[in-house]
């Protein structure tokens, strides 16, 4: 295993003392389907509840995710075979408990989330609507509005945050660093510091003093030039709760969801996703000569998990030379395409495509962070007081490939367990201790840079002296100060904090296992890699540690030692 790589980031993020200071029990970060659920869990339970998102209620990753929520409800269908498809996806790197907490309370988290007013989609027969996905060897994925299930859920949950005037809502807050009552990596919540633009009293920095933070922030996806992730998601909560002493644990494991819409090599941001669920009513993959690559690489052929659809994609494009791939969804036919894929219909026609009549041009993108802060069944991190859900944590359910639709009902099922132990757990109110990690700020100028070398580097395929050349660049990019303090530095020094962690926990992987793949050690090796890298800061300076685990995938035993 390479030598574990040391590097050097801001301690704390360089800002304004707080102009105004508030007080709260909880304070939430982020509004999407784990953030809104932990706080209306929360509600009646606790005297005052803060929400905070960085734009508006509705900007997060919630309201994109097109295919669905997935959970054992349908005939036939039970929480073990859903624990069996979400562990081989996870290729051997699941928290077994973790999966089964999800999939056992998945039903009645959905049914709950139905009485709250989603509206999903039902048969002609009044029963629930449900498809499936890569993975899943059973129809278990709801949807709503056809391709517009985050779209309806982010809709009912928000409906219901208005009607609960016991929970405080602050939009355009940008969290800024966490405070404690001891030093980092021992003390307890105490406050978060937050930067509002355009709230009157509340404008600019203040500090918010509060007895527990539940981090909901959502993911990393804006490291790499192209995602399907929103402009938000820089990887602000990850970096925060690292700057306060938590352990962030498998960072390597990104997803690259297979088919993303290539729209040219000079595309960069939030690209169009066209959902697995198109290949689930019968779309499939070819190549520039018409073949059908997926048959024969998996059992599921172009339902295979995302990882294996992925891989495959990449290997034809390195064989073929070609940009992309293709995706034949023609045979579906317009009216089933403007019933069931109204959005991504409309997304792809607005780029040119017409997928009725088209071929769709489709290559792997950055959609899914796997790891983050890690947490227990319960959602509490290593700091006192600060609990994590949905994908700015590691829950461990999603090990190192995400299986389809799991997100959603992760966030879901995930923040409810927080809401059952939190309010028990709440400290007494503390004084933040005075802040002596050394503060810094890196310039927004330096975020193309950043992610260009990171989706070259560390983005697909991934190698030895690809690694150590992405390390050589984030060393230097940290080191460059940034001129004015403001948001696009605060949140290109988060993306510069994440991807250090990152690229560290990928060079010191060395096989290839789900979502991370290293073309030098091509092989899964449960020998030397089964476990978990774990990260941790001390002022600035990040070490990483290798936590080993048995494999808990069904086909693949705990590895014998070599004699």
């Amino acid at each position: 295993m390479a030598d574990t790589p040391v590097r050097r980031v801001p301690g704390r993020l360089t800002a304004p003392a707080p102009g105004w200071t508030t007080t709260s029990d909880v304070v939430v970060i982020g509004s999407g389907i784990a953030g809104l659920t932990a706080a209306l869990r929360l509600r009646g339970q606790v005297d005052k509840i803060l929400v905070v998102t960085k734009d508006v209620l509705a900007a997060g990753s919630t309201q994109w995710a097109q295919g669905g929520i997935a959970a054992a409800l349908g005939p036939g269908d039970t929480p073990a075979q859903h624990e069996v498809d979400t562990l081989v996806a996870g290729a051997g790197a699941c928290d077994l408990e973790a999966v089964r907490a999800l999939v056992t309370e998945g039903p009645e988290a959905v049914r709950e989330l139905i009485a709250l007013g989603t509206r999903f989609d039902h048969s002609p027969e009044g029963e629930l609507s449900l498809t499936r996905e890569g993975g899943h060897h059973r129809d278990r994925i709801a949807h709503a509005g056809g391709d517009a299930t985050g779209a309806e859920i982010q809709r009912a949950l928000i409906a219901a945050i208005e009607q609960a005037p016991e929970i405080e809502v602050v939009q355009h807050a940008l969290a800024v660093d966490l405070l404690l009552d001891g030093p980092a990596g021992e003390g307890a919540i105490a406050g978060v510091t937050l930067h509002v633009m355009g709230e009157g009293q509340r404008d600019g920095v203040g500090l918010v003093r509060c007895r527990a933070v539940v981090l909901a922030s959502g993911g990393l996806g804006q490291v790499f030039s192209q995602t399907t992730n929103p402009a938000v998601s820089t990887g602000d909560g990850m970096a925060v709760a690292l700057r306060a002493g938590a352990v962030l644990r498998d960072l390597e494991f990104v997803q690259f969801h297979p088919t993303v819409m290539y729209l040219g090599p000079e595309s960069r941001g939030q690209q169009p996703l066209i959902s697995e669920a198109v290949r689930g009513e019968g779309a499939f993959l070819v190549d520039f000569d018409g073949a059908r690559f997926m048959q024969g690489v998996h059992e599921l052929a172009d339902l295979a998990p995302r990882d294996v659809v992925a891989k495959a994609i990449m290997r034809r494009m390195m064989e073929t030379g070609q940009p992309h791939m293709w995706l034949d969804a023609r045979h579906l036919g317009a009216e089933f395409w403007e019933r069931r894929f109204p959005t991504i219909l409309a997304t792809a026609r607005a780029h040119g495509i017409d997928p009725v009549t088209q071929l769709i041009p489709v290559a792997p993108a950055c959609h899914y962070a796997s790891g983050g802060v890690r947490t227990d069944l319960w959602g509490r991190s290593s700091v006192p007081g600060l609990y994590a859900t949905g994908e700015v944590a590691c829950s461990g359910v999603h090990g190192a490939n995400r299986l389809a639709s799991n997100s959603l009902l992760e966030g879901l099922v995930f923040s409810r367990r927080i809401a059952t132990v939190l309010p028990g757990e709440l400290h007494p109110w503390s004084e933040p201790v005075t802040d002596t990690r050394t503060h810094g700020l890196v310039p927004g100028s330096v975020r193309a840079e950043l992610q260009e070398v990171m989706t070259s580097r560390v983005g697909v395929l991934r190698n030895a002296t690809g690694l150590e050349e992405a390390g050589v660049l984030l060393d230097k990019l940290a080191g460059v100060p940034a001129e004015a303090v403001d948001q696009e530095s605060w949140e290109t020094t988060n993306l510069v904090t994440i991807s250090a962690a990152l690229t560290g926990a990928a060079a010191l992987r060395e096989e290839t296992r789900g979502s991370h793949w290293r073309e030098d050690f091509p092989e899964r090796d449960d020998i030397r890699c089964a476990g978990h890298f774990d990260t941790v800061m001390a002022d600035g300076e990040t070490t990483i540690e290798f936590v080993p685990a048995a494999p808990t995938d069904p086909s693949h035993p705990a590895p014998q030692e070599h004699p």
